[in-house]
C-alpha cells in the first residue's frame, strides 16, 4: 500500500527539515568558538586556565597561531605544548604579562576536524569575571578576532570574546546583605540578652518574696 501526501504536507515536511537543519548548523556554529575554562578560578589567585580552540575553516586551513590578550596579571607561565611554542609578552617596567601567543611549527597545527587545548597559570586579578580576547591565524592568512561582547539582549554575538567567570567574588548582593546579616546578628544577641535580665530578675523577685514569708 502506497501512501501518497498532498502538497500541504510535503510543504510542512520540507519546513521542518530546512528548519532541523538550520537547527543543528547553528548548533554546530554555536560550540565552535574559542572557549575559557578554569577549575575553581578565585579572584587573586593562581589557577591554570584553559582555552579550547576548535579548527573550523572552511578551506581546510590549519590554525597555525592563537593570540589571546591577558588583563595585565603579574604572573604567567605557559604549559609545554609539542608542537607550539609559545611567548609571553612582558611589561619589564611595570611587572604584567599583557598577552600570551602559541605558533605551531612548520606543518603542524589545527585541522577543521580537530580542537586544541592551551594552558596557562596565571594570577587572575580582582573581579567577578575576566575576559581574554583572542586572535586566531589560519595557514591560508585568515585572521579572527573573538573580541565581541554579550549582546544587549544576553545573546551571544557572532565572535565572542571568551569569558571566564570567577567563583568566590563578592558581589553586589553579598555586600548588600552583609550588613543586614551583621544586624540580625546583634539583634537576636541584645534579644537573648534581655531575655536573661529578665529570668534573673524574675528569679530575684521570687527569691525576695519567699523571704518575706519567711520572715
Amino acid at each position: 500500500m502506497r501512501f501518497t501526501l498532498g502538497a500541504p504536507s510535503r510543504a510542512l515536511i520540507a519546513v521542518a527539515g530546512s528548519t532541523a537543519s538550520i537547527g543543528l548548523l547553528t548548533a554546530a556554529s554555536a560550540s565552535a568558538h574559542v572557549r575559557v575554562e578554569s577549575d575553581n578560578p578565585t579572584p587573586g589567585q593562581t589557577a591554570v586556565v584553559t582555552f579550547r580552540v576548535p579548527g573550523e575553516s572552511e578551506t581546510g586551513a590549519l590554525t597555525t597561531q592563537l593570540k589571546v590578550d591577558l588583563p595585565n596579571v603579574t604572573s604567567a607561565r605557559t604549559e609545554v605544548m609539542p608542537g607550539w611554542t609559545a611567548r609571553l609578552d612582558k611589561a619589564a617596567a611595570a611587572g604584567t604579562v599583557s598577552a600570551v601567543t602559541w605558533t605551531a611549527a612548520p606543518g603542524a597545527g589545527i585541522s577543521p576536524d580537530q580542537f586544541a587545548l592551551f594552558r596557562v597559570s596565571l594570577k587572575l586579578p580582582e573581579g567577578d569575571g575576566v575576559t581574554f580576547p583572542a586572535t586566531q591565524t589560519y595557514s591560508d592568512g585568515t585572521v579572527v578576532q573573538w573580541d565581541q561582547p554579550a549582546l544587549p539582549d544576553g545573546g551571544e554575538p557572532e565572535y565572542p570574546a571568551p569569558v571566564l567567570t570567577l567563583s568566590g567574588a563578592t558581589t553586589a548582593a553579598d555586600e548588600h546583605s552583609a550588613p543586614v546579616a551583621q544586624a540580625q546578628a546583634t539583634d537576636n544577641s541584645a534579644r537573648w540578652l534581655a531575655g536573661a535580665a529578665l529570668i534573673v530578675a524574675a528569679v530575684a523577685v521570687v527569691g525576695a518574696l519567699q523571704s518575706r514569708r519567711r520572715s
